[in-house]
């Protein structure tokens, strides 16, 4: 007769420590027993906390090892005995192996057993193993399908929301396909723990295998009628990624924005509740998730934004700030707003939070706001102009991260109305300025008076106090765009002359760029610099010998560079013709780096000198002043001139216009062997096509590789060219209008350049793509060439060029000049169009390229391509 209670099996787990029950019959009895002999014969295997303890004990990485091996060999030991008393602690102790990085691959098949038991511990021992240590490139992998399926089937919720969070977690497309019918069932499962596991699980499958989507849409949409807050914020969750995913899955969810506005509202007016307060708010997760959703409908659609309008204006006007949890409310709020159609009142309220948050005293609050603002400036930029001095305090501000976002949303700001404050607020921080700000503010700056100068003298004035202020970190495109306006600006020679001489007075070793252009203007105009007019300083022009003393100065400093000694070398050279009564002194100097050890140096010496000896009749005329170098700008809110100055006409002289077809007479030469068109793209076959399959060239462009070599795709009506843009090993067009068409080098046939048609072809965010059609009568061939022109403040790099046209065609593609465009700069690339059919020329385009560290993709038609261009 068994005792009522046995003293002896308090040894036992909890679930199997239990009272005698008459109910049990003789199989629990005997198994019940068979399991206490077990663990009376099978040592006690070492518990997970002690394990953690040796490990942490362990001196060096050798003795950790050694532990962790010894461990690993006795839990295989017990895996081969078929230990099942101990399995789960052993697994527990691997998974503690795996994450300090040892292997652990050899437990896969015990968390499969572990997952077949039917107690829960040994269960969530077995999920969380087989999602550590399963992945789907391994057939182990299916073999948990099965198990899966049956605890979805569970009577416990427990077990069931294990299954679902193993399944959202290593679920393969074949094991999510299989499985996809048992989540669609349990997401109107009446349990609200089961419904947000599944929905979460939906969330995770639909990122897995986007096509399975249609099957959760019926019971996704009930979800937001859900009174629990746990499944409303995963059924919101899974819909937006719908809705990110699928046009079609966006336009069938618009329809709800009534009912997200009534919830989100509901959680504004509600009162305290303790199960769902943080800090006073209702839900603050929930509100979030909302707004991220009204943000995707919204987008682009007029109706939806105005039916989400006031509840934003609430959102806005009633979510509490002392608290970090209202900042999230509002920041999410500003972007739902600065993001779909909203109203103009709207936007101003939006930029005038982020313009609290710029005075808040949270480092990454302020961060959040320059970030967010830097992002809508282009959106509402005169709202954004209320708060420019706000922005420029926090070009103070100590966080390095912080002062970045500052000055880079500073410049997006400045126009010809401000640009007189801005560039004075932003020379100081210039000049005060970490290095590593130098040079992309100095560049900035350049660019941004290029644009919105009022006038040379202003301009001119600024990029002096530019050079002074950023000393050596100046990129080389700052000198060259000084000295070519200071060329340009004839009238300002000598007074810029007059302030260049006085800045190299002054010690500027720590200035080379500075000196750099000091030395050219002085040996270009240092006649003007001798008879300039004293400045407002009071400043008289200097005698020609204690100019001369200047560069003897630079010349001797080891401090400058060999770079600014050539600019030296050469200033001087031309100063001989413009200085009366030291030339044998400059001669004199010139001599001297005869001897000198660097080659170029010594090479410049040796040529120079012979100028002075039997060449010296020709030294005048061989160092005339420079031509002024024209720069064709666009002024679009600026003047950048005096307004009494007359442009200057941008038409090239007949010379340069033969030197040029000569040049592409040259290349015309080159014909099949030129190595750049031995690497043309595929040559698209002509075909006659079906008119019913002509109409969306877009669907085409959207499934295009950016990284793919050129294809040819044989079963739709549009063929399309893809071209990387990794020209390494390709000769470079530099000419915009080089022709390489197989001609015969006496053709008369060339079209004449000044009435060769061109049309703009993109013009969108600063960047502006003109096509230059090139046709040669007689012929069915026709060059385009391509000019894409940065007039952005950015850097555009990895940019990509791409055309479709229709199958009617034959199309080719020559490598691009370069992938990068620097600002104001331009990458020219040639497309070569046959056309047997003399069909209307169409054209789809894409575009993608990367600036301020974003990248940009964008396509467009080009259909007002000339009718008579093939005639």
């Amino acid at each position: 007769m068994y005792p009522y209670y046995e003293t002896d099996w308090s040894v036992l787990p909890p679930e199997l420590n239990r009272r005698f029950n008459p109910a049990f019959n003789m199989a629990t009895i005997k198994q019940v027993v068979n399991e206490a002999f077990e663990r009376v014969r099978m040592p006690t295997p070492m518990r997970l906390r002690d394990l953690i303890r040796q490990i942490r004990a362990a001196r060096t990485a050798a003795e950790e090892r050694s532990v962790v091996n010894k461990e690993c060999a006795y839990i295989r030991s017990t895996f081969r005995e078929e230990d099942t008393v101990w399995r789960c602690r052993n697994i527990a102790k691997l998974l503690y192996i795996h994450m300090l990085g040892y292997p652990a691959h050899f437990g896969q098949l015990e968390c499969l057993k572990l997952i077949a038991s039917s107690r829960f511990t040994d269960k969530r021992i077995g999920y969380l193993g087989a999602m550590l240590l399963l992945d789907e490139r391994q057939d182990v992998h299916l073999l948990i399908t099965n198990c899966l399926k049956n605890d979805l089937n569970s009577t416990t919720q427990f077990v069931v929301g294990l299954a679902l969070c193993t399944l959202g977690a290593i679920a393969s497309p074949e094991m999510a396909r299989d499985l996809a019918g048992e989540i669609e069932r349990l997401m109107k499962s009446p349990n609200a723990y089961v419904r947000k596991k599944a929905a979460l699980c939906a969330f995770r499958i639909i990122k897995r295998v986007p096509e399975l989507m249609e099957i959760f849409l019926p019971a996704t949409r009930s979800l937001l009628s859900e009174k629990n807050h746990g499944v409303l914020i995963t059924g919101v969750t899974l819909i937006t990624e719908m809705c990110e995913y699928s046009p079609d899955t966006l336009n069938h969810f618009r329809k709800v924005v009534p009912n997200l506005v009534r919830i989100l509202k509901n959680l504004i007016l509600a009162g305290y509740s303790p199960d769902h307060d943080v800090s006073g708010i209702s839900d603050p997760f929930l509100q979030v998730k909302i707004l991220k959703l009204l943000r995707v409908l919204g987008r682009n659609d007029v109706d939806a934004s105005e039916a989400m309008n006031d509840i934003l204006a609430q959102v806005a006007t009633n979510t509490e700030t002392s608290k970090n949890v209202g900042n999230t409310i509002l920041y999410e709020t500003v972007l739902s707003i600065m993001d779909i159609k909203s109203e103009s009142g709207l936007r101003v309220l939006a930029v005038n939070i982020l313009g609290r948050f710029l005075l808040n005293n949270d480092k990454n609050i302020r961060y959040v706001a320059l970030n967010t603002l830097l992002r809508t400036v282009h959106v509402d930029t005169s709202a954004v102009q209320r708060h420019r001095t706000t922005i420029l305090e926090c070009l103070k501000d100590p966080d390095v991260s912080i002062r970045r976002r500052a000055m880079e949303l500073s410049f997006a700001l400045v126009n010809s109305q401000n640009i007189k404050t801005m560039m004075k607020e932003l020379i100081t921080f210039l000049e005060k300025a970490d290095p590593e700000f130098k040079a992309p503010c100095s560049s900035n700056i350049v660019l941004a008076a290029e644009r919105f100068a009022p006038n040379k003298r202003w301009h001119l004035d600024t990029l002096l106090k530019v050079l002074c202020g950023a000393g050596n970190y100046i990129r080389d495109d700052v000198i060259a765009s000084t000295i070519q306006l200071i060329s340009e600006s004839t009238n300002q020679q000598s007074y810029m002359s007059l302030q260049l001489y006085k800045a190299l007075s002054q010690d500027l070793m720590d200035k080379q760029p500075l000196t750099q252009v000091a030395l050219w203007a002085i040996g270009e105009y240092g006649d003007l610099l001798l008879q300039a007019e004293s400045d407002e300083d009071g400043s008289t022009p200097p005698a020609e010998e204690d100019v001369i003393d200047i560069y003897q100065r630079v010349l001797w400093s080891p401090q400058s560079t060999p770079t600014t000694k050539q600019y030296a070398l050469m200033s001087l050279t031309k100063l001989s013709t413009r200085f009366q009564s030291t030339t044998d002194k400059i001669q004199q100097i010139i001599s001297s780096f005869c001897s000198s050890l660097h080659i170029e140096l010594q090479q410049r010496g040796v040529e120079y000198s012979q100028l002075f000896g039997k060449y010296t009749h020709l030294r005048a005329s061989l160092l005339e002043r420079m031509p002024p170098m024209e720069l064709l700008r666009q002024n679009d809110n600026g003047t950048n001139g005096d307004i009494e100055e007359e442009s200057r006409s941008e038409e090239t002289s007949p010379q340069h216009n033969n030197m040029k077809n000569e040049s592409n007479i040259l290349l015309d030469l080159l014909g099949p062997s030129d190595p750049v068109t031995n690497i043309q793209s595929n040559v698209l076959n002509s075909q006659p096509i079906p008119s019913t399959n002509n109409q969306d060239l877009l669907d085409l462009l959207g499934g295009l590789d950016t990284v793919a070599p050129p294809v040819t795709i044989p079963d739709t009506s549009i063929n399309f060219i893809l071209e990387n843009n990794n020209t390494s090993s390709l000769p470079i067009l530099n000419n915009q209008n080089s022709n390489f068409l197989n001609e015969d080098l006496l053709s008369n046939n060339r079209v004449n350049e000044n009435d060769v048609p061109t049309l703009i072809a993109y013009d969108k965010e600063g960047l502006k793509i003109v096509f230059t059609l090139e046709k040669i009568p007689d012929s069915d061939m026709l060059t385009i060439n391509v000019t894409a022109t940065n007039n952005t403040l950015s850097m555009m790099s990895d940019f990509l060029f791409e055309a479709a046209v229709p199958k009617t065609f034959r199309f080719n593609i020559l490598p691009p000049s370069g992938t990068v465009m620097q600002p104001n700069g331009q990458i020219t690339q040639v497309l070569k169009v046959t056309n047997p059919n003399q069909a209307v020329l169409r054209m789809r385009i894409r575009l993608s390229y990367t600036s301020d560290g974003k990248p940009v993709q964008d396509h467009t038609e080009v259909n007002n391509f000339p009718s008579d261009i093939w005639v």
